[in-house]
């Protein structure tokens, strides 16, 4: 379990554009993660 403060451990998820993106590549940078359920998308 991660606490406050501990740095996340590097995943790779699809970005909107259906390309993988890579948290270790965004190092030094702002990072907003954003999850909502399957059911809840259009179509």
């Amino acid at each position: 379990m991660l606490k406050v403060g501990d740095q996340a451990p590097d995943f790779t998820v699809m970005a909107h554009d259906g390309k993988p993106v890579t948290l270790s590549a965004l190092r030094g940078h702002k990072v907003l993660l954003w999850f909502y359920p399957k059911a809840d998308t259009p179509g």
